[in-house]
């Protein structure tokens, strides 16, 4: 089943005040032909020009092993702000789900190359998910396993 849910509440109190869980809402499609789901908000903030800001999401998606989710900053940030995520795209693996490091919550990084402050209120779209399936190549043997959260697939490279 593909979906988005919350972290739990314990990890979800590491970045926010646990009084603001029940508050916040998953992502959503805007319009019924809207190809991503609208990351919203848990509180409001500011990225000042030239600042980067990691903004932990509160989510976390689970999906089929043939598929991906991407976040994409709103294609409007970048056009109207000069707003965009610092690796450009963020690509979640389905085994990225319930890590042992974080359960799989995702982070989205902004950073702002504009020349005025990007505001965002809580409850606003900063950033999208789209689901989309992938191929492999038929003679594709890998059998490793995800061991932690993000980075975890490189951490052999100790480039961190």
């Amino acid at each position: 089943m593909r979906k988005f849910e919350k972290v739990s509440i314990d990890e979800f109190s590491k970045y926010y005040d646990k009084t603001m869980y029940e508050e916040y809402d998953l992502p959503k499609r805007m319009t019924r032909h809207s190809a991503g789901y609208d990351f919203l908000a848990i509180e409001g903030f500011t990225i000042k020009p030239g600042e980067i800001k990691k903004i932990p999401t509160g989510y976390k998606a689970t999906f089929g092993n043939d598929e991906m989710l991407m976040i994409l900053v709103r294609s409007s940030m970048g056009f109207k702000y000069n707003v965009r995520m610092t690796n450009q795209v963020g690509i979640i693996e389905s085994d990225y789900y319930n890590n042992i490091d974080n359960e799989g919550h995702m982070f989205v990084s902004l950073q702002n190359e504009g020349d005025r402050d990007f505001v965002v209120k809580k409850g606003e779209g900063y950033a999208q998910g789209i689901f989309t399936k992938f191929l492999i190549c038929d003679d594709d043997i890998t059998t490793n396993e995800r061991q932690g959260g993000l980075g975890s697939t490189n951490k052999e490279r100790n480039d961190e």
